[in-house]
This record gives C-alpha cells, sequence and structure tokens, in this order.
C-alpha cells in the first residue's frame, strides 16, 4: 500500500484532467499510429513502429503514474486555523529587501516558476509550523537566506 499523497483539491482536479486527456485523447491517438505503423510490413526496420510503440509504452506508464497519484491523493485544505503555514497555505514573505507571495503545495504540485513550492522543499520545510512574524534561514546556492513571515493566508 502506497503512502498517501498530500495534494490541494485544484492540484488534485489538474492531475484529473491531464489523466482524462491522456486516456480519451492522446492514448487513442497513439493506438492507431502504432496500427498504421504495424500494417507497413517490416517491423524490425520500421522506425515509426518502434517510435509508436515507445511513445505508448512512456504514455501507459504516465497514466499509470497518475492513476496511482490520484488513488492515494489525500486533499489538503489549508484551513489554518492555527495561524501557522502548512500545505495549503499562501505565505509572504520578505528576503532582501523585495516581498515574494508563495503557495506551499504537496510535492506533485511544485512549480518554483509559480511560486508554488512543496512542504518538502528546503523553503518548504523550513517554514511549516510557522507564524507570522517569525524568521527563517535557507541555506541556498547563494549562500543562508533569511525569509520573514509577513502575511499568511
Amino acid at each position: 500500500m502506497s503512502k498517501p499523497t498530500q495534494i490541494t483539491k485544484q492540484g488534485l482536479e489538474a492531475l484529473e484532467g491531464e489523466l482524462k486527456n491522456l486516456v480519451e485523447e492522446k492514448r487513442p491517438k497513439l493506438v492507431d499510429r502504432l496500427a498504421n505503423a504495424r500494417s507497413q510490413g517490416d517491423l524490425s526496420e520500421n522506425s515509426d513502429y518502434q517510435s509508436a510503440r515507445d511513445d505508448l509504452e512512456f504514455l501507459d506508464g504516465r497514466i499509470a503514474e497518475l492513476q496511482e497519484v490520484i488513488a492515494n491523493a489525500e486533499i489538503i485544505k489549508g484551513n489554518n486555523n492555527k495561524g501557522a503555514v502548512d500545505v495549503g497555505t499562501k505565505v509572504t514573505l520578505k528576503v532582501n529587501g523585495s516581498e515574494h507571495v508563495f503557495e506551499i503545495v504537496g510535492d506533485w504540485e511544485a512549480d518554483p516558476s509559480e511560486k508554488k513550492i512543496s512542504h518538502t522543499s528546503p523553503l518548504g520545510q523550513a517554514l511549516v509550523g510557522m507564524k507570522k512574524g517569525n524568521k527563517v534561514q535557507v541555506e541556498a546556492p547563494a549562500g543562508k537566506l533569511t525569509y520573514e513571515i509577513l502575511k499568511i493566508d
């Protein structure tokens, strides 16, 4: 039995949408492409057949992976009754004189370019459980950075 995957409701909906797209649209097209390539004769020298087979294998792996994550999903509500940083909260931080808003999410939703950081990342680990006004230090490639928590939503 796999351990639960912590994820927000929006993150779960995104994964379910991706799974539906893969199963209902992409996989049937790949199966057709594979059947077409197979009908062309000698499979040992048919690069389109090999490519389609590899693509289908990769896609089936991604489908299985998504099904497992969805089956073991544990939705994090983001209820912040304690006033502390947790999965599902947005936190406004001050670092090096500038403010940044990050959303703390599960590993499957993490996307640093969208300011979504995993609760298991170095910054996420330092922030979880902290409250407004707390300061945390995180080791970064450029050295230690000090973050001050200005607001938690």
